[in-house]
């Protein structure tokens, strides 16, 4: 019999990471991380980031709030609620961030105009 040492499962499931809580000593993000962070969020009927759809408007930072404007790309959107809550999710996580306050406007009205130029060519619009 040998004593050989076998690895260890690498399928076995690895413990899951505590969720990020912002520290008091983190300084507050600026809107252009913000806006850094919210190119990971996606719309999935699209499967484009919502910066360069153009569904943000405004980002406002004030210390460790967050305000973010957006729209979507109709009132009838059924991906609205999966947008928002993964907008709110993304920003909550950054460090500095203690809380996110979502503004759904319709005016502007979205329009496919306010894609990205390079994401707009892309798709051949």
């Amino acid at each position: 019999m040998s004593d050989q040492i076998q690895p260890e499962d690498e399928t076995a499931a690895a413990p899951s990471e505590p969720a990020a809580v912002p520290s008091p000593d983190s300084p507050p993000p600026t809107s252009d991380q913000v806006k850094l962070a919210l190119r990971k969020v996606k719309d999935p009927e699209l499967n484009l980031n919502i910066i360069d759809l153009g569904l943000v408007y405004e980002i406002t930072v004030d210390g460790s709030d967050v305000q973010v404007d957006m729209t979507l790309t109709s009132p009838g959107c059924p991906a609205g609620p999966q947008i928002t809550g993964d907008v709110e999710r993304a920003v909550k996580a950054m460090p500095g961030v203690s809380s996110v306050n979502i503004t759904i406007v319709w005016e502007p009205f979205w329009t496919p105009d306010k894609i990205e130029p390079r994401v707009r060519a892309y798709m051949g619009l």
